[in-house]
């Protein structure tokens, strides 16, 4: 069981962010802040795919507008991703931000970042402090690995200052970079140092196919060591992939209960004398209707499909001609190759 490190807990709206509470699964609408209709019915869609938090893009004054309305008819709280402006920063919150995502290195005046910070203590709500290794403003292309993890924390280490001299302390932290080992390295780096909660990204990481990987690897291994508090993937495309993709990286790591079912098949080898990945493509179909945690296995020979199938709830191996069936890692029957998906949603709906 991974031991999450401990952290000061923050508010956004009614979900706590913070080591003693369950990690919070984010993302992001792909949508202009303007079409209320169309954000309102992707944010519902994010909401029912298992996201606690959604942030929204407010570039413009017609986008601010535009968020304090969606945030009134949200079922659940919204983050405004803030750049450059700071009247933009106060809008939002004075609309219902739960929380600000804001780079003070993209507002030029520090009067401006007190203005922002002092509006968002007077209204109780959390910003998350958000640097991107690319806003940095002293990194040089050529500057040496080690060195600009230390410049990330750095600027981080200035601006919390800035922050808590002005008796605010209501922090998410996130230091992000495409590069996995940069992002690994620079989020261990600010745990060590500060105990504020950590939001985890891997910035740009590519449309979904490409993202999975990267992303699954900076995250997992953050989230392996305890850190991480709230998360978000990001990929070029539908945000509920985003979702989809941070819930199985948690759940893989026992960091997230699902009702979802889960399959396990084998990868197949010259042993087996099936077709197995039409058969595991019909069951993968057939699970999508399914609502409880169920492990399924499908194996392609009796030679170790029993034993690596042991923990599932229910499983198949199949032979030349037939396939057992086993439960909870015993066999329970057999079946001609025929009667086996029938036989198998039987005993799956036995659960």
């Amino acid at each position: 069981m991974i031991k999450r490190r401990k952290t000061t807990t923050v508010s956004a709206g009614n979900v706590k962010i913070g080591g003693k509470y369950p990690i919070v699964i984010q993302s992001m609408l792909k949508l202009p802040t303007t079409d209320v209709q169309g954000c309102l019915k992707q944010i519902n869609a994010l909401a029912a795919a298992g996201a606690g938090l959604v942030r929204l893009a407010v570039p413009t004054h017609l986008d601010g507008l535009a968020f304090g309305k969606i945030v009134r008819k949200s079922k659940i709280p919204l983050i405004a991703d803030i750049h450059f402006s700071p009247d933009r920063a106060i809008e939002a919150i004075e609309g219902g931000a739960a929380k600000i995502r804001l780079n003070p290195g993209n507002i030029k005046s520090k009067e401006d970042i007190n203005r922002i910070i002092d509006c968002a203590k007077a209204h109780k709500i959390a910003i998350r402090i958000g640097i991107n290794e690319a806003s940095i403003r002293d990194l040089k292309r050529d500057i040496p690995y080690k060195q600009r993890t230390a410049l990330m924390l750095k600027e981080m280490a200035g601006y919390i200052r800035h922050f808590e001299s002005r008796g605010f302390d209501n922090i998410v932290l996130s230091v992000k970079s495409s590069d996995v080992l940069r992002t690994i390295d620079s989020n261990i780096a600010i745990a060590e140092k500060f105990d504020y909660p950590i939001h985890l990204g891997l910035t740009h990481a590519g449309i979904a196919e490409d993202a999975i990987i990267p992303a699954s690897i900076a995250l997992g291994t953050l989230l392996q060591q305890g850190i991480g508090d709230t998360i978000r993937i990001s990929i070029a495309g539908e945000p509920v992939g985003e979702v989809e993709i941070a819930k199985k990286i948690l759940a893989s790591l026992e960091l997230y209960k699902s009702n979802d079912p889960q399959l396990i098949v084998c990868p197949t080898c010259g042993r087996c004398q099936w077709d197995l990945i039409s058969f595991a493509q019909k069951v993968k179909e057939y699970l999508k209707g399914v609502h409880k945690p169920i492990r399924v296995a499908v194996m392609g020979c009796i030679v170790n499909g029993p034993g690596e199938a042991a923990d599932a709830d229910v499983a198949v191996c199949a032979a030349a001609d037939k396939g057992f069936i086993y439960k909870k890692g015993k066999k329970i029957g057999m079946a001609k190759k025929s009667q086996l998906f029938n036989v198998l949603k039987k005993e799956i709906a036995s659960f």
